[in-house]
């Protein structure tokens, strides 16, 4: 018979132990944000909406500053523009890289809705290699990137050398640290000082005290709904880098000579956006404690998980190993009944834009799709393996983490 209280208790003694680096780092975070926020004199009227053009808007410019500060970069663009972290990274990528540039990926096969962007191994019209970029895959080394390898593959056409912080839909690799990533990019740098170093940053921003643009990162980007968002930002994303790189993506969002001067801030976003940039810090430990509570809970009851409840942590992801389709679809039964929006509805296996299996998904979200609250979603292929993240209150967590293990458990498969 299961000791649910005993497995319970014994997860909540890990969580107290695990958290201590990241609960500096939420402190550390809070202060750079209030420090940014307080340097940029926000204001009330920062946060009024804007229309039309919006020519000269106050707040949306004063937050790309902000930003920029927090970042410790020349530059950042923060846009409601933005449908997704996906867009953000495709901006990036698209305003900086031309026909005949080299790309080349240092952490392996992209996930699957990168890879459309890029348009490897099939090229996706509008991809990267669809307009003749040309792309190169540098396999990891065990879990980590095969540096030696990297340099061997740079050529005299090698334009960008693009990082994925975290590990996506990959059983093959870790989440990357910043200080990882600044090994990457201290080697590339010392051979070809010239080469964009670039960062998918989902999922990792606020986990740590630095960011990868501290450690040699030339341009990273984001989405708002996942860790800088705070759970209040309801759509959009960032680009945060070098002046000249920033400013070239921005006009692959608008028009050429255009850019960064025009979008407007409708509704309420704009307080949504910097009331969230203030809650992130917080927000996110409460994300990492659930995920280091999840991980000590199934691995209890024999499952495997990465990280584990003891390993360093670098993004929100949790993976836990569910064996078969049933346990799989299980956990997200759970997670999605025990959600404050949408609990009614259970999630449905389905085809989605951009993925090469069917996704399962569970999202009883306030905002739609936003995984830095308590979501999971999987691929359905094998061994099963579901991806949750996120968790506004550790509480909730808690609460929807022990549902899903006693589902799985009662049902015995």
């Amino acid at each position: 018979m299961i000791e649910w209280d005993k497995i319970e208790q014994q997860a909540l003694e890990c969580v107290a132990r695990q958290t201590k680096e990241h609960e500096e780092a939420a402190v550390y975070n809070t202060k750079k944000v209030l420090d940014a926020f307080a340097a940029h004199q926000v204001a009330d009227y920062y946060m009024l909406p804007s229309n039309g053009y919006a020519y000269s808007d106050t707040g949306r410019d004063q937050l790309d500053l902000i930003y920029a500060d927090i970042f410790k970069t020349e530059a950042a663009l923060v846009r409601s523009q933005f449908v997704s972290g996906t867009h953000a990274l495709a901006v990036a990528l698209l305003g900086n890289l031309h026909p005949g540039d080299e790309l080349i990926a240092a952490t392996g096969e992209p996930y699957d809705t990168m890879q459309t962007i890029i348009g490897s191994p099939v090229k996706t019209p509008g991809s990267l290699t669809d307009l003749g970029v040309i792309y190169k895959e540098i396999p990891m080394a065990g879990d980590t990137p095969d540096i030696p390898a990297l340099l061997k593959a740079l050529s005299p056409k090698t334009r960008m050398v693009h990082v994925q912080r975290s590990c996506g839909y990959s059983s093959k690799r870790k989440t990357l640290t910043v200080a990882k990533i600044g090994e990457i990019f201290k080697a590339v740098k010392a051979v070809r000082p010239d080469i964009i170093c670039f960062v998918d940053n989902c999922y990792g921003e606020f986990i740590e005290k630095q960011e990868p643009t501290e450690v040699g990162a030339d341009l990273v980007a984001g989405s708002l709904i996942k860790n800088l968002g705070g759970g209040l930002a309801p759509t959009g994303g960032y680009i945060a880098g070098r002046a000249d790189l920033v400013e070239q993506a921005s006009y692959r969002l608008t028009a050429p000579g255009l850019g960064g001067e025009m979008g407007a801030t409708l509704g309420d976003t704009a307080r949504e956006m910097y009331q969230g940039l203030f809650l992130a810090p917080h927000v996110v430990l409460q994300a990492v404690k659930t995920s280091i509570f999840a991980a000590s809970v199934f691995q209890s009851l024999g499952f495997s998980v990465s990280p584990s409840p003891e390993d360093v942590r670098s993004d929100i992801i949790q993976t836990i190993v569910l064996n078969n389709r049933e346990n799989l679809c299980a956990f997200c039964e759970a997670i999605q009944a025990h959600s404050p929006v949408n609990a009614h509805v259970p999630p449905v296996p389905s085809h989605l834009p951009g993925y090469q299996d069917e996704i399962i998904m569970a999202a009883g979200t306030f905002v739609q799709g936003a995984s830095i609250e308590l979501s999971a979603d999987a691929p359905l292929r094998d061994p099963f393996r579901v991806f949750m993240q996120g968790g506004l209150t550790f509480e909730h967590g808690r609460i929807a983490i022990m549902a899903a293990a006693k589902q799985i458990m009662e049902q015995g498969k």
